[in-house]
């Protein structure tokens, strides 16, 4: 659908009331970006569903004119796979922060990569705790001094792309909330993409951990020779540390678990298994 009560689909369709992050948190630029996706597919509001878990970005569906669900700790995924395939037809969106995606969250990546299912994963990256004032993160440099580390962190720090990619996700990128367009266009081929999408988008927390004045001058686009068909070489792209790459890394075309799920139940109907509505009608 095109139209919303009378009204084209823009950006400020999805817009449902002002956000209370921080002023200067990278967050709002994703929800910007996430509002030019939805409006550049025409996708109407009451076809999407926003998954969101707790932290900063954990806010993101309230702020949204859409579906959304605000899970526990760490459970954005199991719940927005539950989401699909009740609603197939549905666009579901996961969000998160680099605390509730990695830690507490950590455990169901592999799960929803390698079952493929077409879900969009966009994880704020801050490298900090922010909602719970400045705790370091599964993502904070070693070293960072932070809330919980005040002589600086002694752990090393998680590399999500190289970790999503060895998962065996089919749609792995890296976005910045500072290159707007390129986000917008980043999230586009994320909802588009049939299968598990992955996107990392690097979120600056302006209150705790501040990196604004130094990833300008670690970012750079993904090189125009990568392979990102080529699962090696996207992984040796995500395993170079020493630019903070924007862009796809790795993009393939594999069956769903929705295709697969759904053949498996079309052929237990050839074989005559009874449906559950119907063994449970049979005790009526």
């Amino acid at each position: 659908m095109s139209e919303l009560g009378g009204t084209e689909l823009t950006p400020k369709t999805y817009q449902d009331q002002h956000p209370v992050w921080c002023p200067g948190c990278g967050d709002f630029g994703v929800l910007d970006a996430m509002a030019k996706a939805f409006s550049q597919l025409k996708l109407h509001p009451k076809d999407i569903v926003l998954v969101s878990g707790i932290g900063c970005s954990g806010r993101t569906p309230g702020f949204m004119k859409c579906y959304g669900f605000h899970v526990v700790h760490g459970r954005v995924l199991p719940v927005s796979m539950g989401v699909k395939l009740a609603q197939p037809a549905l666009t579901v969106v996961g969000v998160g922060g680099d605390g509730d995606a990695f830690a507490i969250g950590g455990g169901h990546i592999p799960h929803a990569a390698r079952r493929n299912i077409s879900v969009t994963y966009l994880v704020m990256d801050n490298s900090i705790y922010g909602l719970t004032k400045g705790q370091f993160s599964p993502t904070s440099p070693m070293g960072l001094e932070a809330g919980s580390t005040p002589y600086g962190s002694v752990e090393a720090p998680l590399n999500p792309l190289a970790m999503t990619i060895a998962y065996g996700a089919t749609f792995v990128a890296r976005g910045y909330s500072g290159k707007p367009k390129e986000l917008t266009d980043l999230i586009v081929r994320a909802l588009t993409h049939k299968g598990f999408a992955f996107l990392n988008v690097i979120s600056p927390c302006i209150t705790y951990y501040n990196t604004y004045k130094t990833i300008p001058q670690q970012i750079a686009p993904v090189p125009a020779t990568h392979d990102a068909s080529s699962q090696i070489a996207a992984f040796t792209l995500a395993q170079d540390t020493s630019r903070m790459y924007l862009g796809v890394f790795y993009e393939t075309t594999q069956p769903t678990y929705e295709e697969r799920l759904h053949a498996n139940v079309a052929k237990a109907a050839a074989a005559g298994v009874p449906r559950l509505d119907e063994i449970m009608a049979s005790f009526v």
